[in-house]
């Protein structure tokens, strides 16, 4: 985590960002005589409202976080007014819950408002929130929005100067084939199984495994992919409940010292949740102990129980995965190795067109977009090369096929960048080396949609670029070629 590189320094900024916005958020509350409940709503809210929205835009983003009120509040009132309604509460969150995953198919704005929705429930919940306290959790609300946005949008605009990140494109389907509707059906059977097994456990504290089996959901596909993250969550949630026996149950509420701590909390959650969703859980779990320490509830049983909720969610989700609905690692694997040589290819052809003189070939695009596919490749392929799978040839064949991806990688950002050489010309050997990448691809995936470069004039000869070019086919050839054993070998079977 701490050796990942950073470029730009950019999860370092956003990390300081969240600390200033979320700060600034509850500093309003507290200014505006708003009650401790109500500030935690606000901090929250900030947070939610800074850690989910991910729009491709800053103008989206800023759509997408206007919009966060409009399913937040009818959710706020009916989890306040349910309360003290077990049975008709509980099918409501659990509306929520179907409705929340299935949005996830509009894309990063879908995703926003579903997550914003589903811990609006659950910040009531925490708060134990009744209907006399929603005037000030909605004032809260508003407040830390525009606060937390004033410094997003306005005082420290990071997006404004910074490319926004390359997406691979979520696989299409109709009906039960549409991932996001498919996991809608599997996230809702496994909060259905974590309320009841939660109430069963506690009937104060039973929304954690709730929440637990929601947020293993959160960018997974598969059923090894939802086993890994469980495994994580338990992980960060035990550790940080021993670093909140160490930390939280001394300060028993201090708000200095308090406050201090969950600023650096803050600061873990952004910095750390792109590299381990472990380590984020550790700061999420400790933040949580702090904050009942400020309501005057923490104890040590309090932490414990904790932990015994986080694992009744994490066995819902392994049920929902294995029972309902279920995808295998396989599968999602396969189509996402499949997309990234077919990126490989998209690459490669046009480095080809630009160094056959077409000015308006830029491979630099693809390279970037095969960057992209081969993070979620890594991400699919992490339950198989987990130290805990205990299928030894799986997990070496899984590690290959990484391995001679990023290498395809390599030679295909040392391709990207001759070809951006404008002295680099078209060497006739060059159709030849992309022909037979081409015919490597064709192997691995089937058909592709374009040829490299057309058998056009060109004669050999040394001119510049021609041999880094023709290096980097030749390795791109080898890479691929190497592929076909490991695929064949069904690396990704799960």
């Amino acid at each position: 985590m701490f050796m990942a590189p950073d470029p730009g320094l950019l999860r370092l900024r956003i990390s300081l960002r969240a600390v200033l916005g979320i700060g600034l958020a509850v500093t309003a509350s507290e200014l505006a005589g708003l009650s401790l409940t109500a500030s935690i709503t606000g901090g929250l809210t900030a947070l939610l409202a800074l850690f989910t929205v991910g729009d491709a835009t800053v103008r989206g983003q800023a759509v997408t976080t206007a919009l966060l009120p409009a399913v937040g509040f009818p959710v706020l009132a009916l989890a306040a007014v349910l309360h003290a309604v077990p049975t008709l509460r509980d099918a409501f969150w659990l509306a929520v819950v179907f409705c929340g995953v299935y949005a996830r198919r509009w894309g990063p704005r879908g995703h926003a408002l579903g997550i914003f929705a589903f811990m609006t429930f659950f910040v009531t919940q925490f708060l134990h929130a009744v209907p006399a306290q929603l005037p000030e959790l909605y004032a809260a609300t508003a407040l830390s929005l525009a606060a937390s946005s004033a410094v997003r949008f306005g005082a420290w605009c990071i997006e404004r100067r910074t490319p926004p990140p390359v997406t691979p494109a979520a696989p299409a389907g109709r009906g039960l084939a549409r991932p996001t509707t498919r996991q809608a059906f599997q996230a809702t059977a496994a909060c259905a199984f974590a309320i009841a097994a939660g109430q069963f456990l506690s009937h104060e504290r039973w929304y954690w495994a709730v929440g637990t089996a929601w947020w293993i959901f959160v960018n997974t596909s598969s059923r090894g992919e939802t086993l890994v993250r469980g495994f994580r969550r338990v992980v960060g949630t035990v550790t940080g409940i021993a670093a909140g026996l160490l930390v939280a149950v001394p300060l028993d509420g201090a708000p200095a010292p308090t406050a201090a701590i969950v600023a650096v909390c803050v600061w873990g959650i952004f910095y750390t949740a792109p590299l381990s969703y472990s380590w984020m859980m550790f700061f999420v779990t400790v933040m949580a102990g702090l904050l009942y320490g400020l309501l005057g509830v923490l104890t040590p049983a309090l932490l414990g129980l904790r932990v015994t909720e986080t694992a009744v969610g994490a066995l819902g989700a392994a049920l929902a995965v294995a029972l309902v609905l279920p995808v295998t690692t396989h599968a999602v694997t396969d189509r996402w190795v499949g997309q990234a040589v077919r990126a490989v290819h998209g690459c490669t052809a046009a480095a080809a067109r630009r160094l056959a003189g077409d000015p308006a070939a830029d491979p630099a695009p693809q390279a970037v977009e095969l960057e992209a596919v081969l993070g979620r490749v890594r991400f699919a392929l992490a339950p198989l090369v987990h130290p805990l799978n205990p299928v030894r040839a799986r997990k070496e064949r899984a590690r290959q096929v990484l391995a001679l991806l990023d290498d395809c990688a390599r030679e295909v950002r040392g391709l990207a960048a001759v070809a951006a050489d404008p002295d680099a010309s078209h060497d006739a050997r060059l159709t030849a080396a992309c022909g037979r990448v081409e015919t490597a691809v064709e192997v691995l995936v089937g058909a592709v949609p374009e040829r490299a470069v057309p058998s056009t004039a060109g004669v050999p000869g040394h001119h510049p670029g021609a041999e880094q070019a023709l290096a980097h086919l030749h390795g791109l050839e080898r890479a691929l070629a190497a592929l076909a054993a490991p695929l064949r070998g069904s690396p990704t079977g799960a």
